[in-house]
């Protein structure tokens, strides 16, 4: 019993999670720049064009690693 009401508690913590995940990008932008989404982009729907605008607006201080994803994306055929 303890075991299926912790299988349960687990499936309910992780559909949120799951909802609220990027639709856009690769596992790189999402490896890479999580941190700096949240430092410089806290609050704004990954999925949105606003997210698209804050990342542009302050790329210049996100990390190497999430700029190199970024061109990386981007010459790859992203947005």
């Amino acid at each position: 019993m303890r075991s299926l009401i912790l299988a349960f508690s687990l499936i309910a913590i992780a559909i949120p999670a799951s909802a609220q995940a990027p639709k856009r990008g690769n596992a790189d932008l999402q490896t890479y720049c999580a941190g700096d989404a949240i430092a410089f982009c806290a609050g704004i729907d990954p999925n949105s064009p606003q997210m698209d605008a804050c990342f542009k607006q302050n790329m210049s201080q996100m990390s190497s690693n999430c700029r190199r994803a970024v061109e990386a994306y981007k010459s790859g055929g992203g947005k």
